[in-house]
């Protein structure tokens, strides 16, 4: 069966449907990741996005209940070059087909992926829409070009209501702005007592609670369209230990004074070089945003600029100069990899630690 993307530039790209027969309309995204096709499109950051894998070939190895990101995936379609017309690994428990068959998510392949990411490294990322005929080339764009996208994204992948995932050590609070899965796996691993609250949390109902440190997590979006969540940020800084990742970065910079704009194409993938300032050490990391903090507006704040992007000089982390609190624009859980950031996590658990210790005396 024929499908078609359509782009809101007027390229139309024709391939082989696969996945649900829904119709859909996103941005269309670009992901350079090698492998990780499964916890990409769980990824709640790429919520009402079209993925396209830069990787010739996806499903191969299928899909498995250990690789969710999240159960409910939001991505509104999958554009690859080639499907796997059969899916080989001991894990394996479906097919992507039949999973986005499920999920109700669209995919193409058959189309140049290459060409494909070329336009939207020129001119951007834009929206885009899956079809299954194109009858009206024209009529089709212009609906295309009349489509609002909307900015209530962390509202769509939120928790509705706090849930725990029990521990025996520290008590952590994750703030969920669309949190991935390997969040709680990595905290899981620290044997901490972890409360998710929804992003709506206030700063009264978290200090409430008495918790040794705060996470603010990952989501999709603009930060900017979360001005509670900025207040509560500002509202427990200094009081509590606080780590964020990726959204949750961009948000407790917002919330320290600083801006952030958004990017041309973004950084999606699990190979994107990060230098560590204090020590010029290199590590690869896993990214997924469209949004990144600006430099200069950091120089009026107590952030501190940690770490940087190789490729292109944006901010990657940022610690504050007088309260335990830093974040990261990476993933440092880095489902399906690399994980040489995920020591952080192991920073976070010391920063707690300390501040238990200094309350003591």
């Amino acid at each position: 069966m024929k499908r078609y993307l359509v782009l809101e530039d007027g390229n139309v790209f024709e391939g082989e449907a696969f996945g649900s027969s829904h119709i859909t309309t996103g941005e269309v995204v670009f992901s350079t990741g090698m492998t990780g096709y499964q916890e990409a499109i769980t990824d709640q950051s790429y919520a009402d996005q079209i993925l396209v894998f830069t990787n010739p070939l996806i499903g191969n190895y299928g899909v498995n209940l250990d690789d969710y990101e999240s159960l409910q995936p939001k991505c509104r379609g999958v554009v690859c070059r080639e499907l796997a017309r059969y899916a080989s690994n001991w894990r394996k428990q479906d097919t992507l087909d039949h999973f986005l068959k499920q999920n109700h998510i669209p995919g193409i392949s058959g189309i140049d992926t290459r060409r494909l990411t070329k336009i939207i490294r020129e001119h951007g990322t834009m929206k885009g829409c899956l079809v299954n005929s194109i009858e009206d080339k024209q009529h089709t764009i212009e609906q295309l070009k009349a489509t609002v996208l909307t900015d209530q994204l962390v509202d769509m992948v939120s928790t509705k209501q706090p849930y725990p995932n029990p521990g025996t050590k520290r008590n952590v609070i994750v703030v969920d702005f669309g949190a991935k899965h390997s969040i709680l796996r990595e905290l899981a691993k620290r044997e901490c007592n972890t409360i998710v609250m929804p992003y709506t949390v206030t700063a009264e109902e978290i200090l409430q609670l008495h918790p040794d440190g705060v996470l603010l997590s990952n989501g999709p979006g603009d930060p900017k369209s979360l001005p509670q969540a900025i207040k509560m940020i500002q509202n427990i800084m200094g009081k509590v230990p606080i780590m964020g990742v990726c959204l949750g970065h961009q948000l407790m910079c917002l919330a320290n004074g600083a801006d952030t704009f958004k990017m041309k194409f973004g950084h999606r993938g699990f190979n994107h070089p990060v230098r560590e300032i204090a020590t010029g050490e290199i590590t690869f990391t896993s990214q997924n945003h469209g949004y990144a903090v600006d430099p200069e507006s950091l120089k009026a704040t107590d952030l501190m600029p940690t770490h940087i992007e190789i490729n292109d000089g944006t901010i990657e982390g940022v610690r504050h100069r007088k309260y335990p609190a830093f974040s990261v624009q990476f993933h440092p859980d880095a489902a399906p990899g690399p994980h040489d950031a995920v020591s952080l996590y192991d920073d976070f658990m010391q920063m707690i630690d300390k501040r238990k210790g200094e309350q003591d005396d």
